[in-house]
Order: structure tokens, then sequence, then C-alpha cells
């Protein structure tokens, strides 16, 4: 039996579905997809939205996913800054060593770090407090990494503007509170899960 490891191959469809959940929360795409199927267009114009271009971009881990979205955030002109265990030598992104001083000073917040009983609910009250209510959570790591009752409490209460999740901590079990939260976007965990990428990892 062969037993592989398989990172390196489904890093551009993780950063590339991060950069489409903040997209879809600031820009309200899936709202707008149902304003449109419900026929409530043809009553009014649908409500403004968010900017994302240059939008202040936080990452949490600075690792082959964090780098490929930094990547893909600087494209949209939006100023990078993460934090990880120690400051990475050959990138001029803007570093903090506190997590709740990284959401501080961030529009987005991207969870892409590694799980460990370190970075387990990294992502708390006080971070997210810190991002505020115009602030979004991006989490493409692990359900893990996010105290779930925190975040939902904070999101139906208006303590933080909205969020786009791929991930859930007891998948696939989500808090039924979000169901009815027109600024959170739910994924089931399809991070990798393009056609092109599960060849290629089956090909290793």
């Amino acid at each position: 039996i062969r037993v592989t490891n398989t990172p390196d191959v489904l890093t551009d469809d993780v950063a590339d579905l991060a950069i489409g959940l903040m997209l879809a929360v600031l820009r309200r795409i899936c709202e707008c997809d149902k304003y449109v199927r419900s026929g409530a267009w043809k009553f009014g114009d649908f409500k403004l939205t968010t900017k994302f271009s240059s939008k202040r971009v936080g990452i949490i881990g600075l690792g082959r996913i964090g780098l490929a979205v930094a990547e893909r955030a600087q494209a949209f002109d939006c100023p990078i800054s993460y934090c990880s265990r120690s400051k990475k030598p050959n990138t001029d992104y803007k570093y903090y060593d506190s997590v709740v001083e990284l959401a501080s000073n961030s529009d987005i917040l991207v969870v892409a770090c590694a799980l460990t009983p370190e970075t387990t609910h990294i992502v708390n009250r006080q971070v997210i407090d810190a991002l505020g209510p115009k602030g979004v959570l991006i989490n493409i790591g692990r359900g893990g990494h996010v105290d779930e009752p925190e975040l939902v409490s904070a999101l139906v209460e208006g303590r933080l503007g909205g969020a786009g999740l791929d991930v859930f901590e007891r998948e696939p079990e989500v808090p039924e509170q979000l169901f009815g939260l027109d600024n959170v976007v739910l994924l089931p965990h399809i991070g990798s899960g393009t056609v092109e990428t599960r060849k290629a990892m089956a090909n290793l």
C-alpha cells in the first residue's frame, strides 16, 4: 500500500476559493443570485454591496496556501499582512506577532494555517471583536481554527460583518443559526474539489 501526501497540488484551488469567498461575501453574490431567481428584481434594484479592491487582507499562516492567497489578493491592490510563528525572511508583507493585532489592522482575515493544539480556536471572541462589525472572516483552513459559538453569536449580533466558510468544526454538521444569515457564505469543504486537482492527486 502506497501512502502519499499531496499538499502542493491543492494550493492553487484553495487559494482561488479564498478569493472567491471574499468576493462572494463582500459583493453578496449568493444573495444577489437568490434575488434574481425569486423575481424580486422586478420590484427594485438590489442594495449596494462592498468593494473588494484595496481592502486590507490579513492572513493567519503564510505557508504555501497563505502565500498563494496573498499573491492573488495583491492583484486587487489589497495591502497584505500576516501572523505566523515567526517572521518570514523573504517577504515584505507586514508582520504581526499577535492574531488580535493582525485582526485589528485587517478588513478581511483569512485562516490558512495548520491545525495544531496551539492553533485550535485561534480565532476566538477577542480576535472576532478586533476584526469588528465591518470585518470579514474567511476560513479555508480547518473548522477547529474557529470558536464556532463565538463566531455565530458575533454574526447574529452584528459584531462581525460577514464570513466565508469552507470548513466547520464538526463536519458535515453546520451551526443551524448560520442558515438564515445573508452575510455568510457556506461551502461543503470543497477547497481542493476540482476535477483537475483530484486527478493530479490520484496521479502522484
